[in-house]
């Protein structure tokens, strides 16, 4: 007979926690560079080129990271393969801030991310273990919108680092709080639980418990690839990698398109709180009804609306700054383009609910790390389709518009799974239950 799988209000209170601080100080990680990298290109003199480079190196580096990771996750635990992703981002912040010229920070950029890589398939598919399956939708929105509050710390860190250091040590300084989810790990490590649907499954394994295609079931990153899951894995690179190219084709240019429009860095320090706080409460009210509604709701919906948003920001291209943010038709359609980045809730959920307990850390990490991977393309691309358009950088970041449609389409193509219930032995064939 198999044993309860529940959870404790204090377990599930404790994987929460850890998740939504795992999650914000992820993007912290990776968006803060965004704000401080013209301090570091001055202090390093480092070229726009070399800066691009950077971005989109961290952002590769996750793609080993969550492949790493989330193979390690269904291996040697959620639990486990979170705490060594998060030590791991955590010496690269550290190591970053004492970077001397281009490829030191490259290098320590590189190994950030590949740590980054692996915190989000870790921490979203124990999460998604342990919630209630009604509330999954719901649950996953909230972990998401973490990010929103990643971003807005990043913002306000930068600005107070910049103006309150020397030039040279300001960014260093913004950089090294990157290291912070080290005292994360330490949390997880004492206090949060396991996923006892993987203890479960391990403890057959060790016993010879497991039906016979299971125990022959070659290499996870192997059979994410084979029968059924073979289409959920390849309709969901396409979902990913379409959302992250148009979300970094936006988000990392757009501070300093705006500083170049005449924004100061107090406005824009305003317009990213603003973004963050309307996405957040976009996330959970997404997020809510995406229960009922469904999975593919929740993806396809928010992608329309930045669709329209993205072609707003580029029907405002070369509005400068008018002094005031209500007047500004460039924030307004910004903002309008951040409530569509609410699609992203439902990855957690919905790839967890997708595949099988022996293979869900493997390819839900793998499957969001490689769509980040072709995301942090975009930084390289948009600077240079931006030289060659008579709209500049708001031509440049309308690049995004194709990969936002590629994620619509691939999301109408998979199952619909809102409200499965997961087992340790299960098949790969999903639908909803």
């Amino acid at each position: 007979m198999q044993p309860p799988l529940t959870y404790t209000r204090k377990e599930k209170s404790s994987v929460l926690i850890s998740t939504l601080f795992g999650y914000g100080l992820d993007f912290y990680n990776i968006l803060i560079i965004a704000f401080i990298m013209g301090a570091i290109q001055k202090s390093l003199n480092i070229s726009l080129t070399e800066a691009g480079v950077i971005t989109t190196v961290t952002l590769a580096g996750s793609v080993i990271g969550g492949v790493l990771f989330g193979w390690l996750g269904d291996r040697i635990g959620r639990k486990n393969s979170l705490m060594w992703t998060l030590g791991l981002f955590s010496v690269g912040a550290i190591l970053s801030a004492f970077a001397w010229d281009f490829n030191s920070l490259l290098v320590t950029r590189a190994i950030t991310g590949v740590g980054l890589g692996g915190e989000w398939g870790a921490g979203i598919v124990l999460f998604n273990e342990v919630w209630d399956k009604n509330r999954r939708g719901f649950g996953s929105s909230v972990v998401q919108a973490a990010s929103t509050g990643g971003i807005a710390a990043a913002s306000i860190v930068a600005v107070w680092s910049l103006s309150t250091f020397s030039p040279d040590w300001g960014w260093r300084v913004a950089l090294l709080t990157g290291g912070a989810p080290i005292l994360l790990m330490v949390y997880v490590r004492f206090w949060m639980p396991e996923s006892k649907l993987w203890l479960e499954y391990e403890r057959m394994r060790a016993a010879g418990e497991l039906p016979p295609e299971k125990a022959a079931a070659a290499n996870p990153l192997i059979e994410i690839f084979k029968g059924a899951s073979l289409r959920y894995t390849i309709l969901g690179f396409l979902i990913v990698s379409g959302y992250m190219f148009a979300f970094y084709a936006v988000t990392i240019f757009m501070p300093g398109y705006m500083r170049a429009l005449g924004a100061e860095s107090e406005a824009i320090r305003t317009v990213t709180i603003v973004f963050s706080t309307g996405l957040a409460l976009a996330f959970l009210v997404f997020g809510w009804f995406t229960d009922s509604l469904g999975r593919k709701i929740g993806v396809v919906g928010p992608t329309l609306i930045s669709i329209i948003g993205l072609i707003g920001i580029y029907s405002t291209a070369g509005a400068s700054f008018p002094g005031s943010l209500l007047v500004w038709p460039l924030f307004g359609w910004y903002v309008f383009w951040g409530l569509g980045q609410t699609a992203a809730g439902m990855f957690g959920c919905w790839f967890s609910e997708l595949y099988p307990v022996e293979l869900r850390a493997t390819a839900v990490s793998t499957i969001y790390m490689v769509g980040r991977g072709v995301g942090s393309i975009a930084p390289f691309v948009v600077p240079v389709v931006a030289a060659h358009s008579s709209n500049g950088m708001a031509g440049g970041m309308m690049v995004g518009f194709a990969a936002a449609v590629i994620c619509a389409v691939a999301a109408l193509l998979l199952p619909e799974t809102a409200g499965r219930s997961f087992a340790v032995i299960e098949t790969k064939a999903r639908s909803a239950a």
